[in-house]
């Protein structure tokens, strides 16, 4: 787990034809301007979604990017005047058939970044393995992917010196007491790697468990109904109405989405 620095080249080698020929010919899971027009095709448009990350002041600061992917938040954080940026990933960069780490190199190199890298699980982060704890701590879109949801939360406590942003898919919102859903196989978006949906309660309650002292979270940005019952078509008659009628309220209530927190040491 040998900890690496991206090398940084000079962007003018590349005119922006001969670089829009090279990000085409990449599959991409974010979308990052490389400047003189050429935007690489995300899978997602990171750009817009950036916005409802909640991402906290970074200038100055030292950040680390856990499951950094293609680097949108890396370089993102960078620009917006942080002191040290560290990008850490393994799975989706040592994924065989995937861009992912070319696409980051690419980028980097592109950007003129002194982002550094580490090729590291996210079971295997620690403060030897990326180089110390950081004040923010980014870890956008992994928690589901985790088999061992607490063990990979107490990672990211050990590491964070002030805060670590949160992101993740969330379910079982009809449920008010702590709960995770489990997804088998590939039953979460044909992905394998999904492992668990928790809810709110939950995530908040791993987090203070894995040793954050307080924990902040934002609204849902994104919610879903996963199951839809047709609404009557009148008032509902008798017993069975009325248990047919809450029967459909409770599956109206959004079951499942995509939520922030804020863990602070």
């Amino acid at each position: 787990m040998g900890s690496e620095t991206a090398h940084t080249s000079a962007a003018s080698s590349w005119t922006p034809e001969r670089l829009q020929a090279e990000v085409d010919s990449r599959t991409w899971f974010h979308t990052i301007d490389l400047g003189n027009g050429v935007r690489t095709p995300g899978q997602k448009d990171t750009p817009a979604e950036v916005g409802i990350m909640r991402l906290p002041d970074m200038a100055g600061r030292s950040v680390l990017d856990i499951g950094a992917y293609d680097g949108f938040y890396s370089f993102e954080s960078e620009r917006r005047g942080a002191a040290r940026v560290v990008a850490a990933d393994s799975w989706s960069w040592n994924w065989p058939g995937s861009d992912a780490r070319r696409n980051f190199d690419l980028a980097h190199e592109v950007l003129g970044s002194a982002v550094e890298t580490r090729n590291v699980l996210v079971e295997d982060v620690s403060p030897e393995t990326v180089g110390g704890t950081f004040d923010v701590v980014l870890f956008l879109g992994v928690l589901y992917h985790a088999p061992d949801p607490i063990g990979y939360l107490k990672a990211v406590r050990s590491v964070t010196g002030g805060v670590a942003v949160v992101e993740t898919v969330i379910d079982l919102l009809d449920i008010d007491v702590p709960a995770a859903a489990y997804y088998p196989s590939d039953s979460l978006n044909h992905d394998g790697s999904n492992f668990f949906g928790p809810n709110p309660a939950a995530v908040e309650g791993m987090l203070l468990d894995a040793g954050f002292a307080r924990v902040t979270r934002f609204d849902a940005w994104t919610t879903n109904t996963w199951y839809s019952i047709a609404p009557p078509s009148g008032p509902p008659q008798g017993v069975v109405g009325k248990v047919r009628r809450r029967i459909e309220q409770r599956f109206a209530r959004p079951r499942s989405g995509r939520m922030v927190f804020h863990a602070h040491v």
